[in-house]
This record gives structure tokens, C-alpha cells and sequence, in this order.
């Protein structure tokens, strides 16, 4: 299992890649932020940075959207950072929750976000495609590679990963919810023709290492707020009878809405309707061998790399724990 750290963009820039060079250190392989330029700054900016204070960390955003840049513009800022360090760039990408709805945008349609899945690689590769009808391709792009790899939650959502997708990213550490979900995408797979095992499986959430349950699970208490946002939409679509399991569906009956002013933060208040046993599922919490126990749980389910959240009081602690306490007991 291959692992990875998930940070948002806060000034000062120079303190996340001071983190996400301590993580490479610890053995973290991939190095992931959030990607919501209202909310964080510019995450292509720092990078570059990241990739140039780093040996072999590969980067990108938990998760891009269709709708915050032109297509063309987030090929091309890939295809920069790949050209400069050697192809170390992956691209997470996504329907779109707070970079849109900050700036009065809707999530993306699932069509669109497969053409622009399929567009941004196929220009990040250097090959030439269709963009709003004109066949366009970068021309100083040399053996180029960017996978693209997609989160979702829903049955159509994990079709689309099955259908067209490198990799799955699952905001979730729940076995059951991972279960369903991998065996969806895997499935979609086959009857596409394509290589169940050849997409890579990726669970992300947070994790804290420590012995004070109760002060872990309120720092966690918002992962539950920002998955309940697309299980929302979710239950709006397919309703709570659907085909979505009810591990990710009933603890959201309380939420009454959402203020991304907080998003992604320990203590948001708009999270209060998250009940313990959730973060429990969720996410990682308690000392280092309760961490293994659930990484092996996932890692025999098919999970390939588990990335962690670090937003909480506790993020070097935890860096450091997963270095001398676990990582060496999950790498492949």
C-alpha cells in the first residue's frame, strides 16, 4: 500500500512544503491539497515548489473540477510541472463542491466531467484532441503522462470511474462503504472491457494518532460535514431508498445546511449533526495499531494507497507516527 498526505493551500505557502517534505521523510509517497482558489490559494503555484523541495513525492490536487479552469489551462499546468520534474504530477478531479458552489457554480454534469477527464489527459499526453470543436494539442509536450483519477460516491459516479477513470478516490475509510464502492467501479470496469485490477484504488480521509478518543473525534468531526455534502446530492437524486448504502446515507437527516467558510476545518460548526459513531467509520482515529487493523481491512479489499487529512491539532504527531509506526507494516 502505498501512502499520501492531503493539505489545504493556507498561507503560508512555505509551511506546506516545509510538511510535505517532512512527509516525503516519512515515507509518504504521493502528496495531495485541496484545490478551491477562493477558499486557499493557487495550489499549481505551490507545486512547483513541492516538487522542487522534493526527490520523488508525486503531486496533485484532492480534487480538481471541470469548472474552475479551461481545460486547456489545467493540461497545460501539468504538463509544465511534468516537464520541469520528470512526470510527478497525478490528477484527482472531481464533479466540484466548494470551488463552485463558492462562486455561485453548480457541480459539473457527470458527461462533462468525463470530457474533460478525457480531454485535459489526452492533451497533458501531447496528443491532439476536439476542444469546443477544434482540434487542438500542445506541441512542447515530450512523453508526457497524467493519470486521472476520480472521485465519487454514487452509482453512476462509480460507472463513470469503471468506465473511463486510472484510479478511484473514495473520501471514506468505511470498509463496508469501501466494499460497495470498489466492487462498483470494478464491475463497471469489466463490462467495459477494461482491467478491473488496472485502476488504482485510493481511500482518503482523516487520521490521528493519539489515545484521547473524545478530542480526536472533534477534531475529525468535519470530514463527516464535507462528505455529507455529496451524500446530499446524492439522496436528492436516488432518494434514501437507492442504490446508495445506508452507511453513507442516515446520519445526514439532521443536516441543515452548510457554510464552506469552515469547510474542511476542525471545529466547523456546520458539522454538529455528525454523531461519533460516523467519525468512528470514517475516519482513523486512536493509537497506531488501531491504524493498521483498518489499513489492512482496506488494503484486502483492493485499496492501493491510503491518503491521510492532516487538518487537526495534531499534524507532525501524526506524520511522524505513520512514518516509525505504520507505513512500514502496510508498503507493498
Amino acid at each position: 500500500m502505498d501512502f499520501g498526505v492531503v493539505l489545504q493551500t493556507d498561507p503560508p505557502a512555505g509551511e506546506l512544503v516545509r510538511l510535505m517534505t517532512a512527509a516525503e521523510g516519512e515515507g509518504f509517497r504521493y502528496g495531495w491539497t485541496f484545490d478551491s482558489c477562493v477558499l486557499w490559494q493557487e495550489p499549481f503555484v505551490i507545486y512547483s515548489q513541492i516538487l522542487a523541495a522534493t526527490s520523488s513525492m508525486v503531486v496533485g490536487p484532492m480534487v480538481t473540477s471541470p469548472g474552475t479552469r479551461d481545460w486547456s489551462v489545467l493540461a497545460s499546468l501539468f504538463a509544465t510541472l511534468n516537464d520541469m520534474y520528470g512526470n510527478r504530477t497525478v490528477c484527482g478531479i472531481g464533479r466540484g463542491d466548494s470551488a463552485h458552489r463558492v462562486v455561485g457554480l453548480k457541480p459539473s454534469t457527470l458527461a462533462t466531467l468525463r470530457d474533460c477527464m478525457h480531454v485535459t489527459k489526452e492533451l497533458a499526453e501531447g496528443r491532439e484532441v476536439l476542444l469546443r470543436d477544434k482540434p487542438v494539442r500542445i506541441p512542447w509536450v515530450r512523453d508526457g503522462r497524467l493519470e486521472m483519477w476520480m472521485a465519487g460516491y454514487g452509482p453512476r459516479a462509480l460507472k463513470l470511474v469503471g468506465e473511463h477513470a486510472d484510479g478511484f478516490i473514495l473520501q471514506c475509510a468505511d470498509p463496508a462503504i469501501a466494499r460497495w464502492t470498489i466492487g462498483s467501479v470494478r464491475e463497471a470496469a469489466r463490462a467495459a472491457g477494461r482491467d478491473p485490477e488496472g485502476i488504482t484504488i485510493c481511500v482518503a480521509a482523516p487520521a490521528y494518532v493519539g489515545d484521547n478518543l473524545v478530542h480526536q473525534r472533534e477534531q475529525l468531526r468535519w470530514f463527516g460535514g464535507m462528505v455529507g455534502n455529496h451524500v446530499a446530492d446524492l439522496v436528492a437524486r436516488y432518494g434514501e431508498a437507492g442504490d446508495v448504502p445506508r452507511e453513507l446515507t442516515e446520519y445526514i437527516r439532521e443536516r441543515e445546511g452548510y457554510d464552506y467558510s469552515h469547510h474542511g476545518k476542525a471545529g466547523n460548526p456546520s458539522t454538529e449533526f455528525v454523531p461519533d459513531e460516523i467519525v468512528d467509520r470514517f475516519c482513523l482515529t486512536g493509537p497506531a495499531g488501531a491504524h493498521v487493523e483498518r489499513l489492512q481491512e482496506l488494503a484486502e479489499l483492493g485499496v492501493d494507497q491510503f491518503s491521510l487529512y492532516l487538518m487537526h491539532d495534531e499534524r507532525e504527531q501524526t506524520l511522524a507516527a505513520y512514518g516509525s509506526q505504520v507505513i512500514g507494516k502496510l508498503s507493498s
